[in-house]
């Protein structure tokens, strides 16, 4: 449980790997200020947003612990489906007085872009609609993200990311080399066997010799460290 939350991701690295921009990491992960006026400039008006990612009190407020990139991963994935910040907040914070969580990466969350729905119990068709009364519905739905994390079940946390998918060899694990990206089953970082493909000239079977991994494994970690790193 300590592994999962103690920040180990930077905001560029975070957002790299989430497909966020610096910027938005920061604000979700810590909150902003805000400066506007009304209309003709007559009145100033200031606050502060809290952030979107609801966290215990942290030095290193910048740097995101797995559970906080997996919620970074549910609240891009819901905005990408039209769902506002605003309603995010709104769901999220029914969700807390449910489940007693503070966490999207709690529980599988759903979407079908309109729609916050959380799954609260073993029925799969047992589905909460958020936001609207606590209703029982049974909706054809979108499953965010299920495909690629995986959760514990005596806690209902996230506890590993498969970014390609469970087939796809690549694994971010909060007790597996500091929670970076590793091939799964090896614990080999894909950025140094992204370093190593470039180190030799980009022949993969160097780099299969020399690390003692297969090109299944080379290429999954060529694939994902050279999209992560146009993000």
């Amino acid at each position: 449980m300590e592994a999962l939350n103690m920040p180990i991701y930077n905001a560029a690295f975070a957002a790299r790997l989430s497909s966020l921009s610096v910027s938005r990491v920061r604000r979700w992960l810590r909150g902003y200020d805000y400066t506007y006026s009304a209309e003709g400039g007559r009145e100033l008006r200031k606050g502060h947003r809290e952030p979107i990612v609801t966290r215990p009190p942290t030095p290193a407020e910048s740097y995101a612990s797995f559970l906080d990139l997996i919620d970074l991963l549910f609240v891009k994935r819901f905005l990408d489906y039209g769902i506002s910040l605003q309603k995010i907040r709104k769901a999220l914070s029914e969700a807390q007085k449910l489940i007693g969580g503070h966490h999207f990466a709690q529980r599988s969350f759903f979407t079908d872009g309109h729609n916050i729905f959380l799954q609260v119990r073993d029925d799969a068709d047992a589905l909460l609609e958020l936001l609207t009364d606590g209703q029982w519905v049974i909706a054809s739905v979108i499953r965010e993200l299920s495909h690629q994390i995986h959760f514990d079940r005596p806690t209902g946390l996230a506890q590993r990311w498969y970014p390609l998918g469970v087939k796809g060899l690549v694994v971010l694990d909060p007790l597996v080399s500091f929670g970076n990206p590793t091939i799964m089953g090896r614990g080999v970082s894909t950025a140094v066997i992204y370093d190593n493909f470039l180190a030799e000239r980009k022949r993969i079977k160097k780099v299969c010799n020399w690390m003692s991994l297969d090109k299944r494994e080379v290429d999954a970690a060529i694939s994902f460290e050279e999209r992560i790193r146009v993000a």
